[in-house]
């Protein structure tokens, strides 16, 4: 899982991939979580003076993890373009369009999509997201000045492009308020730490760590009213109210495999290895309560991988 190999795979990828259409390519595109997270490692976050704009070349494959001004000037045909964008946890994106210098009727196209879309499968997954599907494309030649920004659910969202004539160009800003709610968040990082509040909001959400990780749950609550020792085992969802560990190689938790269900409130520790290329933590919520569940995640070793590998009766990935 080093650096080096999910660089090369993921731009073996790339050159496989053929993007037709207008939205149908974004399901079908073949980039990988493994090579997406090298381009992450490249974009160094910077501290930049207030009084400063950071600004460079927006690349026709590119991770962009800074606020700052991004400029995209075609050199040739460039017809499969995407770039990833993420923020911090509690945080979303503003894609504002500077300029554009595109030719929309001769098949040119700029689309930003609310989420991210790898290999046909999308996060935040549809379960999950408050618009349908194709309300989350915005298309910039369909709207044009009428809507010059657009914002993100979540901290992530992507950029698809297709530019047909040398020297035409965009400019787009890049910038990251606060969301002071946080829900369906993509961690830019394999270890860290993170407390998910829903406030009595009838909604889904997921906090995704594309790492083989170990999970310590340190509090769970769930608004019920009587405390019980913790549950993990199927048969939660009929609570309305409760959390998922899901493990999976793939994007979408939808598509996911349930690795335990957290049904009752408790102070932790509980802990579990996933070794799965994806490891996410899922709040389900009825609405009727404030729910909050706060965890701790740190990346498995290789040592830890093999153990769990060879230990494992599952065969979706490696458990323990």
């Amino acid at each position: 899982m080093g650096g080096t190999f999910r660089e090369q795979l993921f731009f073996v990828m790339l050159c496989l991939s053929v993007l037709k259409g207008h939205a149908r390519y974004m399901e079908e595109n073949e980039i990988t979580p493994e090579g997406l997270f090298s381009l992450l490692n490249s974009e160094l976050k910077r501290e930049i003076p207030e009084e400063f704009i950071y600004s460079r070349p927006l690349r026709c494959l590119d991770m962009v993890a800074a606020e700052g001004q991004f400029t995209f000037t075609a050199d040739r045909p460039h017809l499969s373009c995407a770039a990833f964008f993420i923020a911090e946890p509690n945080q979303v994106i503003n894609v504002e369009y500077d300029s554009v210098d595109i030719d929309c009727r001769g098949g040119d196209f700029i689309k930003v999509f609310d989420g991210w879309v790898m290999k046909g499968e999308k996060f935040p997954s549809s379960q999950d997201h408050a618009l349908p599907l194709m309300e989350r494309y915005i298309d910039y030649c369909d709207s044009g000045t009428v809507r010059r920004t657009v914002r993100s659910s979540q901290n992530v969202a992507m950029v698809f492009f297709r530019v047909h004539t040398v020297g035409s160009s965009f400019t787009l800003t890049v910038r990251k308020p606060i969301n002071p709610f946080p829900c369906n968040i993509i961690s830019q990082t394999p270890e860290g730490s993170f407390t998910m509040v829903i406030p009595q909001q009838h909604r889904n959400c997921s906090f995704s760590i594309i790492y083989p990780v170990e999970i310590k749950i340190a509090e769970l609550s769930l608004g019920h009213l009587n405390d019980f020792p913790i549950k993990s085992m199927p048969g939660c969802a009929g609570a309305g109210d409760f959390v998922e560990l899901l493990g999976g190689n793939g994007m979408d938790p939808s598509k996911m495999f349930p690795v335990a269900d957290l049904c009752y409130n408790f102070n932790g520790p509980a802990q579990m290895k996933i070794g799965c290329d994806n490891t996410v933590v899922r709040m389900v919520s009825s609405g009727r309560f404030v729910n909050r569940v706060a965890f701790q995640y740190r990346l498995l070793d290789r040592q830890e991988l093999q153990r769990i590998k060879v230990n494992s009766v599952e065969d979706f990935c490696f458990t323990g």
